[in-house]
């Protein structure tokens, strides 16, 4: 009898958790992540704004150089879709040098129809 119980008991735990749909929300204030060496270099980034033009997702982010020597940076924009899951295949790294007192835009597009959040990623 208690062998049924918890037979029973753990099928119904089984049925509710494929039940549920997974979503990993990309948060308004976690679209900017920074290594702590980028702070301590002098670079300053906005978050990323992303809009939409002829149905391809893009996003753009503002960094600026706050010392006199350039600082290079590398960077990824990751790109999520409408339930917060991350889109497959990554884009490569890129490479971007800001010089001394100065600022730079950086772009990136999915290559995604269903793209719907983006992240950026910046370290040294």
């Amino acid at each position: 009898m208690t062998n049924g119980r918890v037979g029973l008991w753990l099928a119904a735990l089984v049925l509710v958790g494929c039940s549920s749909r997974p979503t990993i929300p990309v948060a308004d204030d976690q679209t900017l992540v920074m290594e702590s060496s980028i702070l301590a270099s002098g670079i300053i980034a906005q978050p990323p704004t992303l809009s939409t033009q002829e149905l391809q997702p893009s996003a753009s982010s503002r960094l600026f150089n706050e010392r006199q020597q350039p600082v290079t940076v590398h960077y990824r924009f990751f790109w999520y879709d409408a339930r917060g899951l991350e889109m497959h295949p990554l884009e490569a790294p890129r490479t971007v040098t800001i010089p001394g007192n100065s600022g730079v835009t950086l772009y990136g597009s999915a290559n995604y129809l269903g793209a719907h959040s983006v992240r950026l990623y910046l370290y040294l």
